[in-house]
């Protein structure tokens, strides 16, 4: 089957019809990516804040590591993953390749680099500006990040929906560590490629309008945040 109209109405009809092997796909896709962006959050953050509040020996080569980080290639991230999950790697008798767990612990892999970046990014001046003043007032480094993460919660939202936009339009990490499995680890990207390939056009076409949308729909969010940053 190829590109013509009769594709493209066929992908329609397949989105108006709330197709479950769609409606599946797109599901496991947002949690995945949901899950690994959230990790990413949880484990970048503080690292971010670390980085902005401490003065420590090699402080200027972790900056130098994170940002590096940000263009790891994705092929490069599930490859380690797939090293630490297989049989004879050290977690292989947890018997986790192959499923969404490892799909999403390759994409943590690409999203805490994101968020501790953009957190350094956001906290970085405001602690510039306040830290003197709540150092002066006995405030310690913990109470100094909280509140310097009060006074920057927009610009940390804009890092989680970059971290989720990063996760949600990856391909190279979870097909190496997720096989792309029919009902079981087939995300949209995987499945676009896949379809793609097979020349199979209406479900790839479906399901690429989708991830178009959740792409605009995040960029979108992360513009209207950019003012308050």
């Amino acid at each position: 089957m190829d590109g013509s109209p009769g594709a493209t109405r066929l992908a329609l009809s397949l989105l108006l019809s709330a197709d479950a092997e769609l409606l599946g796909i797109v599901g496991l896709s947002l949690r995945v990516s949901l899950s690994a962006a959230a990790i990413g959050f949880a484990l970048g953050v503080p690292i971010g804040a670390a980085l902005a509040i401490g003065r420590f020996p090699g402080r200027g080569a972790a900056l130098v590591t994170v940002n590096a980080l940000l263009g790891l290639p994705p092929v490069v991230a599930g490859l380690a993953v797939y090293l630490l999950l297989s049989r004879s790697g050290p977690l292989g008798e947890l018997g986790l390749l192959f499923t969404p767990t490892a799909m999403v612990i390759a994409q943590s892999v690409l999203t805490t680099p994101i968020a501790a970046a953009l957190a350094h990014r956001a906290l970085a001046p405001v602690l510039a500006e306040i830290g003197e003043a709540l150092a002066v007032d006995g405030a310690g480094p913990a109470r100094m990040i909280w509140v310097a993460m009060g006074a920057a919660v927009a610009p940390l939202v804009t890092a989680f929906l970059a971290a989720f936009g990063r996760a949600i339009a990856e391909v190279g990490a979870i097909l190496t560590v997720g096989g792309n499995i029919r009902g079981h680890t087939r995300t949209m990207t995987t499945a676009i490629a896949l379809e793609t390939q097979k020349g199979d056009l209406p479900l790839a076409l479906a399901l690429g309008l989708i991830l178009l949308l959740l792409v605009l729909a995040v960029n979108a969010a992360a513009l209207t945040l950019a003012p308050r940053s």
